[in-house]
């Protein structure tokens, strides 16, 4: 029969063991988690500038009940000049996270895919910048054609029409929930 000591020593160890790498990796995330708040808040500006370039600056973020965000682009004087808008959309093969950016006349000024799950080769090129590029100049109620896009529509992306859908009605709905009311 093993005594109270065999059980308690590996016990105690395990116990002091765990304590401290616990402290350890509190402190490592106290120390880590500015640093990345502040790389975060970086990429969201660049990735502002990118679809709305002529902005010089943002205002506060706003998120919808849908959980869309819009962020009021702002010219050097301070006056709203467009918005970019943050949501998502089902693809093909999981979430899209689309920002799109939409001037004060409705137009979409610039559209970037944040993440998506899509398939490499296939969905994957709704990244692609002749794939997003189409968007520019477009206004609410575009369509994805499977032949030659035309007024209003864009060219769907070869073998990937549903992750070309998904990117068009998130776009859709960015430039519907630019233009709403409920936006402050």
């Amino acid at each position: 029969m093993k005594s109270l000591k065999e059980y308690l020593v590996p016990t105690v160890t395990l116990f002091v063991i765990c304590l401290v790498a616990t402290f350890l990796l509190g402190l490592t995330n106290s120390v880590t988690a500015p640093i990345i708040a502040d790389l975060a808040a970086e990429k969201e500006m660049k990735s502002r500038q990118v679809v709305f370039a002529d902005a010089a600056s943002f205002g506060e973020a706003v998120i919808l009940e849908d959980g869309t965000s819009v962020v009021a682009a702002l010219d050097e004087a301070g006056s709203e000049i467009g918005h970019v808008v943050v949501n998502v959309a089902k693809g093909y093969g999981g979430d899209i996270s689309v920002m799109t950016g939409v001037d004060a006349n409705g137009k979409v000024t610039g559209v970037n895919i944040l993440s998506h799950a899509e398939t490499a080769g296939l969905g994957a090129n709704a990244t692609t910048d002749s794939f997003r590029s189409q968007f520019v100049g477009l206004i609410n109620g575009i369509t994805v054609s499977k032949d030659k896009a035309g007024d209003n529509s864009i060219d769907a992306l070869t073998g990937a029409t549903v992750t070309s859908r998904a990117v068009v009605n998130a776009v859709n709905a960015a430039i519907e929930a630019a233009g709403g009311e409920n936006i402050g």
